[in-house]
């Protein structure tokens, strides 16, 4: 094939193979030489999903790294372990074998089109430097707007420590009432907020839903009434929701599907450092309780708000919106990466998962896209996974505060006490994510994490009244610190929706299912059970042990899916695949050279 045809871009391509979705993800192997071509063998793996067929690719071509890719962590300063870091890590890829590569282009107008180079070749110095300048460029910033959104919706809980409820002559119900407001609109609007995000771009529409949700925080400064309160909660709901799936996207842009994980790991890890230092901070605050005459909760909402508004204006100016278009007045003339950085990260990104050239970053999506994503029966497991997966520690989360100081503890006392649990929570997060990573599972940590709830339940469900406290403080700061496979959950959702247009309705999916998960918890704990709860904890238990049976059903829906296809593959021919590549008009994750991970 002549060069200029190896290498013409999508706007060579027609219209209607453009939308057919042609794209395949694939694991990487390494396959036998021969005098005219290299040829890249299929290569099988259920858990990760994925790979059909061969690639031929042209002897010409410049080589592609030697063995399979290597994972290595945030303490691997020096990248993988018996790696030569100035050999190849281009990874091969449909965009080396010239037939199959034209099935795969990235779109006309995709935004960083101009620097998608099928022969671009990089070493493991290079991509490792890249690597480290995204997790500080962009990743860290996302953390900080995460812990921004923690600061304001998670501040109720020490606002309720500090007499709240008593102050505006509140019960138990009309703070469970409130956070359902907030956990339905939160859910509601975690589509729309998607979709519009979608059709703007995450770098203009997150910063305009920080700034309008910080507003709304500071105002809770002069709440007077139940419809006060009620108010500005949904408010916040319907400000915050969408905030996670939007930044989840965003990340998509930058990273690969093995990495997406720990960086969301590293994003919920910014939920924890946050409320550590809330609690700081909430100590502080919550001794101005006199000042301008004003309880101490007032001037909680007042400053915190205040705090999210000035990350929301700086997130404006510190959010590019894609890898090739980070120069800015703010940013500097020559954006944050060098040419030869943008297309490393374009064609690492584009080699991975060829589905994220479909799209352009501010294409938004129409009626038969939505609602083709929405009813992707394929995900609906790990949507249902979301629904349950924290019931049954969230309500002892949620009432952490108020049953501490129901056994005994001061205001000040229990704004400190919830450290251990926040720090804990923080470590096992980092812990079971990579583990889930290293041995590429996700649903066995799942079932780890339950087992863990359940465990620690069990005594709390037996503790009576005249139980010591100490003894009840622990065993609840263990439960709390259980290994969160949220962050696992948000990548395994991204991964099985193998295209922009599900990836982009399913992480706002999978986020409505966790808030609606909420709601269901916010009434399992009912002022008629307090102080022990024993009934909600009999509840809790049962949901616990029901999440064990999700979690493996999930396994054994996903394996048998592969299964499926893997005979439906291997009994068509050589001839025959290539044909169904060039031909199949399935899309996403219903393609049959796509395999679930699991």
């Amino acid at each position: 094939m002549p060069e200029d045809d190896v290498n013409r871009t999508a706007h060579t391509i027609s219209e209607t193979n453009s939308e057919k979705d042609h794209h395949l993800v694939l694991e990487k192997g390494i396959g036998d030489s021969s005098d005219d071509s290299t040829t890249l063998s299929s290569f099988q793996d259920d858990e990760t999903g994925i790979r059909a067929g061969k690639l031929n690719i042209p002897a010409e071509w410049p080589p592609l790294a030697t063995h399979e890719p290597k994972k290595y962590y945030f303490w691997n300063f020096h990248g993988p372990k018996g790696v030569d870091l100035d050999a190849t890590a281009t990874q091969p890829s449909v965009y080396d074998d010239p037939e199959k590569a034209r099935l795969y282009q990235p779109l006309p107008d995709y935004e960083n089109l101009h620097r998608f180079n099928p022969k671009a070749r990089w070493t493991w110095r290079e991509e490792i430097a890249v690597i480290r300048k995204i997790d500080m460029r962009i990743m860290s910033w996302c953390a900080v707007m995460f812990m921004a959104l923690q600061l304001d919706r998670g501040n109720i809980s020490q606002a309720v420590a500090d007499n709240m409820l008593d102050d505006l002559h509140f019960t138990t119900n009309h703070y469970n009432n409130g956070n359902t407001i907030f956990k339905v609109f939160f859910l509601v609007s975690e589509l729309p907020s998607q979709l519009v995000s979608k059709k703007l771009g995450p770098d203009r529409w997150i910063p305009i839903q920080m700034i309008s949700w910080s507003i709304v925080a500071m105002c809770q400064f002069w709440l007077s009434s139940t419809a006060s309160f009620y108010i500005t909660r949904a408010l916040l709901g319907a400000l915050e929701g969408g905030f996670i799936a939007d930044v989840c996207l965003y990340l998509s842009y930058y990273y690969t599907g093995v990495e997406l994980p720990v960086r969301l790991a590293y994003f919920w890890a910014g939920l924890t450092v946050s409320e550590i230092i809330a609690a700081f901070m909430g100590f502080g605050l919550l001794h101005m309780r006199g000042v301008q005459g004003k309880e101490g909760w007032r001037w909680l909402f007042l400053v915190e708000g205040a705090i999210t508004a000035c990350i929301g204006i700086l997130s404006w100016l510190l959010m590019p919106p894609c890898p090739t278009k980070t120069a800015s007045w703010f940013r500097g003339k020559k954006g944050w990466f060098t040419p030869r950085e943008e297309t490393i990260i374009v064609n690492r990104v584009l080699r991975d998962d060829s589905s994220k050239g479909d799209m352009h970053n501010r294409q938004a999506l129409n009626f038969e896209m939505f609602w083709r994503s929405l009813t992707d029966y394929d995900l609906w497991p790990i949507y249902i996974i979301g629904l349950m997966f924290f019931v049954p520690s969230s309500p002892v989360d949620t009432y952490l505060t108020l049953t501490l100081r129901s056994i005994g503890f001061t205001t000040f006392q229990t704004t400190l006490m919830v450290l251990p649990k926040q720090f804990l929570h923080l470590v096992f997060l980092l812990a079971v994510t990579y583990i889930s990573q290293r041995y590429n599972n996700r649903t066995y940590p799942g079932i780890a994490a339950q087992l863990w709830i359940l465990a620690t339940l069990i005594p709390l469900r037996i503790f009576g009244a005249h139980s010591n406290r100490w003894a009840k403080y622990i065993v609840t700061t263990l439960l709390l610190s259980y290994p969160s496979t949220h962050a696992i959950q948000v990548g395994w959702t991204s991964r099985n929706s193998n295209s922009v247009r599900t990836r982009t309705v399913s992480a706002a999916m999978y986020n409505m299912f966790c808030q609606l998960g909420g709601i269901v918890a916010s009434y399992i704990y009912r002022q008629d059970d307090r102080p022990l709860y024993h009934r909600g904890n009999s509840v809790l238990i049962g949901i616990a042990v029901l999440n064990i049976f999700i979690y493996v059903g999930t396994k054994l829906y996903y394996v048998a899916r592969n299964k499926s296809r893997h005979q439906k593959w291997n009994e068509l021919t050589e001839e025959q695949k290539e044909v169904y590549l060039r031909t199949t008009t399935d899309q996403g994750n219903k393609r049959l050279d796509f395999r679930f991970a699991h």
